[in-house]
Protein backbone atom coordinates (compact mmCIF):
# COMPACT_ATOMS: atom_id res chain seq x y z
CA UNK A 1 0.00 0.00 0.00
CA UNK A 2 2.67 2.51 1.00
CA UNK A 3 4.81 1.74 -2.06
CA UNK A 4 2.00 2.92 -4.36
CA UNK A 5 1.56 6.30 -2.65
CA UNK A 6 1.24 9.20 -5.06
CA UNK A 7 0.06 12.15 -3.03
CA UNK A 8 -2.41 14.57 -4.58
CA UNK A 9 -3.77 12.43 -7.43
CA UNK A 10 -7.45 12.05 -6.41
CA UNK A 11 -9.11 14.62 -4.17
CA UNK A 12 -11.04 12.99 -1.32
CA UNK A 13 -14.79 13.81 -1.29
CA UNK A 14 -15.95 15.92 1.64
CA UNK A 15 -17.24 14.07 4.72
CA UNK A 16 -18.85 17.05 6.46
CA UNK A 17 -22.15 16.96 4.59
CA UNK A 18 -25.74 18.04 5.39
CA UNK A 19 -27.69 15.39 7.30
CA UNK A 20 -24.58 13.84 8.86
CA UNK A 21 -24.59 13.69 12.67
CA UNK A 22 -21.30 13.39 14.53
CA UNK A 23 -20.38 11.54 17.74
CA UNK A 24 -17.28 11.77 19.95
CA UNK A 25 -16.45 15.25 18.69
CA UNK A 26 -17.72 18.74 19.58
CA UNK A 27 -18.33 19.79 15.97
CA UNK A 28 -18.31 18.21 12.51
CA UNK A 29 -14.89 17.59 11.00
CA UNK A 30 -14.41 18.78 7.43
CA UNK A 31 -11.43 17.27 5.65
CA UNK A 32 -9.69 20.64 5.71
CA UNK A 33 -9.50 20.34 9.52
CA UNK A 34 -7.64 17.04 9.07
CA UNK A 35 -4.94 18.35 6.70
CA UNK A 36 -1.47 17.22 7.69
CA UNK A 37 -2.64 13.87 9.10
CA UNK A 38 -3.02 10.43 7.62
CA UNK A 39 -6.79 9.85 7.76
CA UNK A 40 -8.43 6.41 7.86
CA UNK A 41 -12.14 6.39 7.08
CA UNK A 42 -13.64 3.23 8.60
CA UNK A 43 -16.96 2.42 6.91
CA UNK A 44 -18.81 0.21 9.39
CA UNK A 45 -22.18 -0.67 10.86
CA UNK A 46 -22.64 -1.90 14.40
CA UNK A 47 -24.37 -5.19 13.53
CA UNK A 48 -21.36 -6.34 11.48
CA UNK A 49 -19.10 -8.80 13.29
CA UNK A 50 -16.20 -8.15 10.91
CA UNK A 51 -16.53 -4.42 11.63
CA UNK A 52 -16.41 -5.08 15.37
CA UNK A 53 -13.39 -7.35 15.08
CA UNK A 54 -11.44 -4.49 13.46
CA UNK A 55 -11.94 -2.18 16.46
CA UNK A 56 -8.95 -3.53 18.48
CA UNK A 57 -6.70 -3.07 15.44
CA UNK A 58 -7.82 0.52 15.02
CA UNK A 59 -7.25 1.14 18.72
CA UNK A 60 -3.67 -0.07 18.42
CA UNK A 61 -3.10 2.24 15.46
CA UNK A 62 -4.57 5.18 17.39
CA UNK A 63 -2.33 4.43 20.38
CA UNK A 64 0.79 4.06 18.24
CA UNK A 65 0.27 7.17 16.09
CA UNK A 66 -1.86 9.50 18.23
CA UNK A 67 -0.70 12.77 16.67
CA UNK A 68 -0.26 11.77 13.02
CA UNK A 69 -3.15 9.37 12.26
CA UNK A 70 -6.84 10.23 12.54
CA UNK A 71 -9.41 7.42 12.40
CA UNK A 72 -12.90 8.59 11.46
CA UNK A 73 -15.74 6.08 11.68
CA UNK A 74 -18.35 6.41 8.91
CA UNK A 75 -21.41 4.59 10.23
CA UNK A 76 -23.38 3.31 7.25
CA UNK A 77 -26.35 1.33 8.63
CA UNK A 78 -27.68 -1.95 7.28
CA UNK A 79 -30.70 -2.43 9.55
CA UNK A 80 -33.50 0.04 10.19
CA UNK A 81 -32.65 0.17 13.89
CA UNK A 82 -29.10 1.20 13.02
CA UNK A 83 -30.38 4.40 11.42
CA UNK A 84 -31.39 5.73 14.84
CA UNK A 85 -28.59 7.95 16.16
CA UNK A 86 -29.48 6.98 19.74
CA UNK A 87 -28.71 3.34 18.94
CA UNK A 88 -25.45 4.33 17.27
CA UNK A 89 -24.49 6.32 20.37
CA UNK A 90 -25.08 3.23 22.53
CA UNK A 91 -23.03 1.05 20.17
CA UNK A 92 -20.13 3.52 20.27
CA UNK A 93 -20.19 3.34 24.08
CA UNK A 94 -20.67 -0.44 24.16
CA UNK A 95 -17.62 -1.11 21.99
CA UNK A 96 -15.44 1.59 23.53
CA UNK A 97 -14.99 3.58 20.31
CA UNK A 98 -13.24 6.85 21.10
CA UNK A 99 -12.51 8.28 17.66
CA UNK A 100 -14.98 10.60 15.85
CA UNK A 101 -17.93 8.88 14.18
CA UNK A 102 -20.00 10.36 11.35
CA UNK A 103 -23.48 8.80 11.12
CA UNK A 104 -24.43 8.45 7.45
CA UNK A 105 -27.94 6.91 7.41
CA UNK A 106 -28.61 7.85 3.78
CA UNK A 107 -25.24 6.53 2.53
CA UNK A 108 -24.10 9.90 1.21
CA UNK A 109 -20.44 9.43 2.07
CA UNK A 110 -20.61 5.71 1.19
CA UNK A 111 -21.69 6.54 -2.38
CA UNK A 112 -19.18 9.39 -2.76
CA UNK A 113 -16.35 6.98 -2.00
CA UNK A 114 -17.77 4.09 -4.05
CA UNK A 115 -17.94 1.76 -1.06
CA UNK A 116 -19.61 -1.61 -1.68
CA UNK A 117 -19.18 -3.66 1.49
CA UNK A 118 -18.75 -3.57 5.27
CA UNK A 119 -16.13 -3.06 6.48
CA UNK A 120 -14.19 -0.84 4.07
CA UNK A 121 -11.33 1.47 4.95
CA UNK A 122 -10.26 4.42 2.83
CA UNK A 123 -6.89 6.11 3.34
CA UNK A 124 -6.55 9.85 2.81
CA UNK A 125 -3.11 11.43 2.67
CA UNK A 126 -2.10 14.54 4.59
CA UNK A 127 -2.73 16.64 1.46
CA UNK A 128 -6.38 15.51 1.26
CA UNK A 129 -6.00 12.97 -1.55
CA UNK A 130 -7.26 9.39 -1.60
CA UNK A 131 -4.25 7.07 -1.49
CA UNK A 132 -5.81 3.66 -0.98
CA UNK A 133 -8.82 1.54 -0.08
CA UNK A 134 -9.29 -1.94 1.35
CA UNK A 135 -12.48 -3.97 1.91
CA UNK A 136 -13.06 -6.82 4.33
CA UNK A 137 -11.42 -7.59 7.63
CA UNK A 138 -7.65 -7.16 7.27
CA UNK A 139 -4.90 -9.10 8.97
CA UNK A 140 -4.23 -6.98 12.09
CA UNK A 141 -0.44 -7.01 11.92
CA UNK A 142 -0.23 -6.43 8.17
CA UNK A 143 -2.69 -3.55 8.51
CA UNK A 144 -0.70 -1.92 11.30
CA UNK A 145 2.53 -2.39 9.36
CA UNK A 146 0.98 -0.78 6.26
CA UNK A 147 -0.15 2.23 8.31
CA UNK A 148 3.35 2.51 9.78
CA UNK A 149 4.84 2.62 6.26
CA UNK A 150 2.43 5.37 5.25
CA UNK A 151 3.36 7.37 8.36
CA UNK A 152 7.07 6.92 7.64
CA UNK A 153 6.58 8.10 4.06
CA UNK A 154 4.71 11.18 5.28
CA UNK A 155 7.46 11.98 7.77
CA UNK A 156 10.16 11.54 5.12
CA UNK A 157 8.51 13.87 2.64
CA UNK A 158 7.47 16.34 5.33
CA UNK A 159 3.74 16.18 4.58
CA UNK A 160 2.67 14.91 8.02
CA UNK A 161 2.11 17.56 10.68
CA UNK A 162 1.72 16.50 14.32
CA UNK A 163 -1.57 17.56 15.90
CA UNK A 164 -3.59 16.82 19.04
CA UNK A 165 -5.31 13.39 19.08
CA UNK A 166 -9.02 13.32 18.20
CA UNK A 167 -10.04 10.81 20.86
CA UNK A 168 -12.98 11.34 23.19
CA UNK A 169 -12.97 10.29 26.83
CA UNK A 170 -14.70 6.92 27.31
CA UNK A 171 -18.19 7.04 28.79
CA UNK A 172 -18.46 5.93 32.40
CA UNK A 173 -20.24 2.58 32.80
CA UNK A 174 -23.32 2.18 35.01
CA UNK A 175 -22.56 0.86 38.46
CA UNK A 176 -24.08 -2.63 38.44
CA UNK A 177 -24.70 -3.83 34.88
CA UNK A 178 -23.24 -2.43 31.68
CA UNK A 179 -24.62 -3.68 28.35
CA UNK A 180 -25.55 -7.13 29.69
CA UNK A 181 -25.63 -9.99 27.17
CA UNK A 182 -27.07 -13.42 27.84
CA UNK A 183 -28.84 -14.48 31.04
CA UNK A 184 -29.08 -18.18 31.96
CA UNK A 185 -30.18 -20.27 34.96
CA UNK A 186 -27.60 -21.62 37.37
CA UNK A 187 -28.39 -25.29 38.16
CA UNK A 188 -29.11 -26.18 41.77
CA UNK A 189 -30.96 -24.73 44.72
CA UNK A 190 -31.72 -22.10 45.74
CA UNK A 191 -32.60 -20.70 42.32
CA UNK A 192 -29.90 -18.43 40.89
CA UNK A 193 -29.09 -16.75 37.59
CA UNK A 194 -25.92 -15.82 35.72
CA UNK A 195 -25.47 -12.78 33.48
CA UNK A 196 -22.73 -11.89 31.00
CA UNK A 197 -21.98 -8.33 32.08
CA UNK A 198 -20.21 -7.39 28.86
CA UNK A 199 -19.52 -3.73 29.54
CA UNK A 200 -17.87 -4.55 32.85
CA UNK A 201 -15.98 -7.58 31.41
CA UNK A 202 -17.43 -9.77 34.14
CA UNK A 203 -19.85 -12.59 34.91
CA UNK A 204 -22.39 -11.92 37.65
CA UNK A 205 -24.48 -14.28 39.79
CA UNK A 206 -27.88 -13.09 41.06
CA UNK A 207 -30.38 -14.66 43.41
CA UNK A 208 -33.96 -15.14 42.26
CA UNK A 209 -34.98 -11.72 43.56
CA UNK A 210 -32.37 -9.93 41.46
CA UNK A 211 -29.84 -9.36 44.23
CA UNK A 212 -26.20 -9.61 43.25
CA UNK A 213 -24.31 -12.45 44.93
CA UNK A 214 -20.95 -12.88 43.16
CA UNK A 215 -18.79 -11.41 40.42
CA UNK A 216 -16.08 -13.07 38.37
CA UNK A 217 -13.45 -10.99 36.62
CA UNK A 218 -11.38 -7.98 37.64
CA UNK A 219 -13.55 -5.54 35.70
CA UNK A 220 -10.73 -4.54 33.34
CA UNK A 221 -10.62 -5.92 29.82
CA UNK A 222 -7.89 -8.54 29.54
CA UNK A 223 -7.06 -12.20 29.07
CA UNK A 224 -5.92 -13.80 32.28
CA UNK A 225 -6.81 -16.92 34.24
CA UNK A 226 -6.86 -17.15 38.02
CA UNK A 227 -9.01 -16.20 40.98
CA UNK A 228 -12.34 -14.37 40.58
CA UNK A 229 -10.75 -11.00 41.34
CA UNK A 230 -7.60 -11.58 39.24
CA UNK A 231 -9.07 -13.21 36.14
CA UNK A 232 -9.82 -10.99 33.16
CA UNK A 233 -12.41 -11.25 30.38
CA UNK A 234 -13.05 -9.06 27.35
CA UNK A 235 -16.71 -8.27 26.69
CA UNK A 236 -18.19 -11.71 27.39
CA UNK A 237 -21.57 -12.10 25.69
CA UNK A 238 -22.71 -15.67 26.35
CA UNK A 239 -22.63 -18.35 29.02
CA UNK A 240 -24.13 -21.60 30.23
CA UNK A 241 -23.72 -23.55 33.48
CA UNK A 242 -23.57 -27.12 34.72
CA UNK A 243 -23.54 -28.35 38.29
CA UNK A 244 -19.74 -28.01 38.38
CA UNK A 245 -18.91 -25.02 36.21
CA UNK A 246 -19.96 -21.83 34.45
CA UNK A 247 -18.78 -21.73 30.85
CA UNK A 248 -18.22 -18.29 29.34
CA UNK A 249 -18.16 -17.13 25.72
CA UNK A 250 -15.37 -14.58 26.16
CA UNK A 251 -16.25 -12.84 22.94
CA UNK A 252 -13.52 -10.33 22.21
CA UNK A 253 -10.85 -12.63 23.59
CA UNK A 254 -12.05 -15.15 20.99
CA UNK A 255 -12.04 -17.75 23.75
CA UNK A 256 -14.15 -20.10 25.85
CA UNK A 257 -13.44 -19.91 29.57
CA UNK A 258 -14.46 -22.04 32.55
CA UNK A 259 -15.35 -20.84 36.06
CA UNK A 260 -15.12 -23.57 38.67
CA UNK A 261 -18.22 -23.28 40.86
CA UNK A 262 -16.43 -24.75 43.89
CA UNK A 263 -13.32 -22.56 43.86
CA UNK A 264 -14.26 -19.64 41.60
CA UNK A 265 -11.07 -20.17 39.61
CA UNK A 266 -11.10 -19.21 35.93
CA UNK A 267 -9.33 -21.27 33.26
CA UNK A 268 -9.24 -21.16 29.49
CA UNK A 269 -10.61 -24.15 27.57
CA UNK A 270 -10.31 -22.97 23.98
CA UNK A 271 -9.00 -19.98 22.04
CA UNK A 272 -5.92 -17.86 22.33
CA UNK A 273 -7.10 -14.22 22.27
CA UNK A 274 -6.57 -13.85 18.52
CA UNK A 275 -9.32 -13.91 15.90
CA UNK A 276 -9.27 -17.15 13.97
CA UNK A 277 -10.40 -18.30 10.52
CA UNK A 278 -13.24 -20.70 9.76
CA UNK A 279 -13.24 -23.80 11.96
CA UNK A 280 -11.85 -26.90 10.28
CA UNK A 281 -11.37 -30.45 11.55
CA UNK A 282 -10.74 -31.37 15.19
CA UNK A 283 -7.94 -29.53 16.95
CA UNK A 284 -6.83 -29.06 20.57
CA UNK A 285 -8.88 -26.36 22.24
CA UNK A 286 -5.96 -24.27 23.45
CA UNK A 287 -4.47 -24.29 19.95
CA UNK A 288 -7.74 -23.40 18.24
CA UNK A 289 -8.23 -19.81 17.12
CA UNK A 290 -11.91 -18.92 17.57
CA UNK A 291 -13.78 -15.95 16.13
CA UNK A 292 -16.00 -13.96 18.50
CA UNK A 293 -17.88 -16.77 20.31
CA UNK A 294 -21.24 -15.24 21.23
CA UNK A 295 -23.24 -17.90 23.09
CA UNK A 296 -22.98 -21.39 24.55
CA UNK A 297 -25.22 -24.42 25.12
CA UNK A 298 -24.54 -27.80 26.71
CA UNK A 299 -25.26 -30.87 24.58
CA UNK A 300 -25.47 -34.55 25.49
CA UNK A 301 -22.24 -36.47 25.74
CA UNK A 302 -20.26 -33.80 27.56
CA UNK A 303 -20.15 -31.41 24.62
CA UNK A 304 -20.33 -27.63 24.63
CA UNK A 305 -21.82 -25.99 21.54
CA UNK A 306 -20.83 -22.42 20.73
CA UNK A 307 -21.73 -19.71 18.26
CA UNK A 308 -18.55 -18.84 16.38
CA UNK A 309 -20.10 -15.62 15.13
CA UNK A 310 -17.01 -14.26 13.42
CA UNK A 311 -16.70 -17.24 11.05
CA UNK A 312 -20.47 -17.74 10.62
CA UNK A 313 -20.40 -21.20 12.16
CA UNK A 314 -21.45 -23.28 15.12
CA UNK A 315 -18.64 -25.13 16.83
CA UNK A 316 -18.43 -27.77 19.52
CA UNK A 317 -15.93 -28.28 22.32
CA UNK A 318 -15.60 -31.81 23.70
CA UNK A 319 -15.18 -31.30 27.42
CA UNK A 320 -13.66 -34.75 27.87
CA UNK A 321 -10.75 -34.46 25.44
CA UNK A 322 -10.69 -30.63 25.03
CA UNK A 323 -10.94 -30.73 21.24
CA UNK A 324 -12.76 -28.19 19.07
CA UNK A 325 -14.43 -28.93 15.76
CA UNK A 326 -17.08 -27.37 13.51
CA UNK A 327 -20.67 -28.33 14.22
CA UNK A 328 -22.51 -26.47 11.43
CA UNK A 329 -21.64 -24.02 8.68
CA UNK A 330 -18.88 -24.04 6.08
CA UNK A 331 -17.72 -20.49 6.83
CA UNK A 332 -19.71 -18.80 4.07
CA UNK A 333 -22.08 -16.01 5.11
CA UNK A 334 -25.58 -16.70 3.82
CA UNK A 335 -28.76 -18.62 4.60
CA UNK A 336 -28.35 -22.03 3.01
CA UNK A 337 -29.93 -25.12 4.59
CA UNK A 338 -28.84 -28.73 4.23
CA UNK A 339 -26.19 -31.00 5.68
CA UNK A 340 -24.73 -29.32 8.74
CA UNK A 341 -21.16 -28.84 7.51
CA UNK A 342 -22.31 -27.72 4.05
CA UNK A 343 -24.90 -25.22 5.29
CA UNK A 344 -24.21 -21.51 5.39
CA UNK A 345 -24.95 -19.35 8.41
CA UNK A 346 -24.71 -15.62 9.07
CA UNK A 347 -23.31 -14.50 12.41
CA UNK A 348 -25.05 -16.96 14.78
CA UNK A 349 -25.43 -15.22 18.14
CA UNK A 350 -27.87 -17.09 20.39
CA UNK A 351 -28.51 -20.75 21.28
CA UNK A 352 -31.30 -22.79 22.88
CA UNK A 353 -31.62 -26.56 23.03
CA UNK A 354 -34.95 -28.39 23.13
CA UNK A 355 -35.74 -30.47 26.22
CA UNK A 356 -34.98 -33.79 24.50
CA UNK A 357 -31.62 -32.67 23.18
CA UNK A 358 -32.57 -33.48 19.59
CA UNK A 359 -32.48 -29.95 18.20
CA UNK A 360 -30.25 -26.94 18.75
CA UNK A 361 -31.97 -23.70 17.75
CA UNK A 362 -29.86 -20.66 16.91
CA UNK A 363 -30.43 -17.00 16.21
CA UNK A 364 -28.74 -16.26 12.90
CA UNK A 365 -28.57 -12.54 13.45
CA UNK A 366 -27.38 -11.16 10.09
CA UNK A 367 -30.20 -12.95 8.26
CA UNK A 368 -32.70 -12.02 11.00
CA UNK A 369 -33.45 -15.72 11.10
CA UNK A 370 -34.13 -18.46 13.62
CA UNK A 371 -32.69 -21.74 12.43
CA UNK A 372 -32.43 -25.27 13.75
CA UNK A 373 -29.63 -27.80 13.81
CA UNK A 374 -31.13 -31.28 13.95
CA UNK A 375 -28.72 -33.39 16.00
CA UNK A 376 -29.48 -36.79 14.48
CA UNK A 377 -27.20 -39.34 12.88
CA UNK A 378 -26.86 -37.03 9.89
CA UNK A 379 -26.96 -33.49 11.36
CA UNK A 380 -28.68 -30.93 9.17
CA UNK A 381 -29.72 -27.28 9.27
CA UNK A 382 -33.19 -25.94 8.49
CA UNK A 383 -34.65 -22.46 8.73
CA UNK A 384 -37.66 -21.79 10.97
CA UNK A 385 -38.07 -18.05 10.32
CA UNK A 386 -36.12 -15.86 7.91
CA UNK A 387 -35.22 -15.68 4.24
CA UNK A 388 -32.15 -13.57 3.49
CA UNK A 389 -29.36 -11.24 4.50
CA UNK A 390 -31.40 -8.13 3.68
CA UNK A 391 -34.87 -9.43 4.60
CA UNK A 392 -35.97 -8.05 7.96
CA UNK A 393 -38.83 -6.25 9.66
CA UNK A 394 -41.40 -6.60 12.42
CA UNK A 395 -44.06 -8.86 10.95
CA UNK A 396 -46.13 -11.45 12.82
CA UNK A 397 -48.20 -14.34 11.45
CA UNK A 398 -47.15 -17.45 9.51
CA UNK A 399 -43.48 -18.29 9.97
CA UNK A 400 -42.91 -18.25 6.21
CA UNK A 401 -43.78 -14.56 5.97
CA UNK A 402 -42.90 -13.38 9.50
CA UNK A 403 -39.93 -11.07 9.90
CA UNK A 404 -37.47 -10.37 12.73
CA UNK A 405 -34.67 -7.78 12.90
CA UNK A 406 -31.24 -8.99 14.03
CA UNK A 407 -32.46 -11.30 16.79
CA UNK A 408 -29.80 -12.18 19.38
CA UNK A 409 -31.28 -14.26 22.22
CA UNK A 410 -33.32 -17.47 22.51
CA UNK A 411 -35.03 -19.46 25.24
CA UNK A 412 -36.80 -22.81 24.95
CA UNK A 413 -40.34 -23.51 26.16
CA UNK A 414 -42.16 -26.75 25.27
CA UNK A 415 -43.16 -26.40 21.63
CA UNK A 416 -42.13 -22.74 21.53
CA UNK A 417 -39.06 -20.57 21.11
CA UNK A 418 -38.89 -17.21 22.86
CA UNK A 419 -36.84 -14.68 20.89
CA UNK A 420 -35.09 -11.52 22.07
CA UNK A 421 -35.67 -9.64 18.80
CA UNK A 422 -32.93 -7.16 19.46
CA UNK A 423 -33.27 -4.50 16.77
CA UNK A 424 -37.06 -4.55 16.99
CA UNK A 425 -36.71 -4.00 20.75
CA UNK A 426 -39.33 -6.70 21.24
CA UNK A 427 -39.90 -10.13 22.73
CA UNK A 428 -41.34 -12.58 20.20
CA UNK A 429 -42.52 -16.18 20.42
CA UNK A 430 -42.47 -18.86 17.73
CA UNK A 431 -45.13 -21.57 18.05
CA UNK A 432 -43.47 -24.52 16.34
CA UNK A 433 -46.61 -26.65 15.98
CA UNK A 434 -48.73 -23.83 14.58
CA UNK A 435 -45.87 -22.36 12.56
CA UNK A 436 -46.60 -18.82 13.70
CA UNK A 437 -44.76 -15.83 15.15
CA UNK A 438 -46.29 -13.34 17.61
CA UNK A 439 -45.29 -10.57 20.00
CA UNK A 440 -45.48 -11.74 23.60
CA UNK A 441 -46.47 -8.26 24.76
CA UNK A 442 -49.42 -7.78 22.42
CA UNK A 443 -51.36 -6.10 23.88
CA UNK A 444 -48.71 -4.37 26.04
CA UNK A 445 -48.05 -5.64 29.55
CA UNK A 446 -48.59 -3.39 32.57
CA UNK A 447 -45.25 -1.93 33.70
CA UNK A 448 -44.81 -1.66 37.48
CA UNK A 449 -41.75 0.63 37.41
CA UNK A 450 -41.79 4.28 38.37
CA UNK A 451 -40.14 5.01 35.02
CA UNK A 452 -41.24 2.58 32.31
CA UNK A 453 -38.58 2.37 29.62
CA UNK A 454 -38.95 0.97 26.12
CA UNK A 455 -36.55 -1.93 25.58
CA UNK A 456 -33.09 -1.11 24.24
CA UNK A 457 -31.71 -3.83 21.96
CA UNK A 458 -32.39 -6.80 24.28
CA UNK A 459 -29.71 -9.42 23.74
CA UNK A 460 -30.76 -12.34 25.95
CA UNK A 461 -33.79 -14.04 27.42
CA UNK A 462 -34.30 -16.88 29.90
CA UNK A 463 -37.48 -18.83 30.65
CA UNK A 464 -38.41 -19.82 34.19
CA UNK A 465 -41.21 -22.18 33.26
CA UNK A 466 -44.09 -21.00 31.07
CA UNK A 467 -45.10 -18.10 33.30
CA UNK A 468 -41.94 -16.10 33.86
CA UNK A 469 -39.28 -14.64 31.58
CA UNK A 470 -36.12 -12.68 32.38
CA UNK A 471 -35.01 -10.33 29.61
CA UNK A 472 -31.56 -8.81 29.29
CA UNK A 473 -32.41 -5.21 28.32
CA UNK A 474 -28.96 -4.41 27.04
CA UNK A 475 -28.90 -0.68 26.29
CA UNK A 476 -30.88 0.06 29.46
CA UNK A 477 -28.30 -1.85 31.54
CA UNK A 478 -30.89 -3.94 33.37
CA UNK A 479 -32.73 -7.25 33.57
CA UNK A 480 -36.52 -7.15 33.20
CA UNK A 481 -38.92 -9.69 34.69
CA UNK A 482 -42.08 -10.54 32.72
CA UNK A 483 -44.86 -12.37 34.57
CA UNK A 484 -46.74 -13.66 31.58
CA UNK A 485 -50.06 -14.87 33.11
CA UNK A 486 -50.42 -11.56 34.96
CA UNK A 487 -49.25 -9.58 31.90
CA UNK A 488 -46.94 -7.46 34.05
CA UNK A 489 -43.30 -6.36 33.82
CA UNK A 490 -40.85 -4.83 36.24
CA UNK A 491 -37.14 -4.10 36.47
CA UNK A 492 -35.61 -7.08 38.21
CA UNK A 493 -32.01 -5.89 38.46
CA UNK A 494 -30.47 -2.59 37.40
CA UNK A 495 -27.56 -0.26 38.12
Amino acid sequence: MAQAVRWGEVRAPEIDRPGIAWLNVAAPLPLEALRGRLVILDFWTFCCINCLQIIPTLKRVEARFPDTVAVIGIHSPKFQAEKDIANVREAVARYGIEHPVAHDPEFQIWRQYGVRAWPTMVFIGPDGSVIGQTSGEPDPQRFEDAVAELVQEGLRNGSLVAAAPLLAAPRAAPTRLSFPGKIKPLPGTPKRWIVADGGHHQVVVFDDAGRELERYGSGAAGFEDGSPAKAAFNSPQGLIASAEAIYVADTFNHAIRRIDRATGGVTTLAGRATRGPALRGPQPGREAALASPWDLELLDGGRLAFCNAGSHQLGVLDLADSTVRPLAGNGGESIVDGLALQAQLAQPSGLARDAEGRTLYFADSETSAIRALDLGAVPSVRTVVGTGLFDFGHVNGPAATARLQHALGLAWLPGRIVVADSYNAALRVIDLAAGTVADIEDPPFLCEDALCLPYGEPAGVAADGPGRLLLSDTNNHRIVELRVPERRTRTWSQA
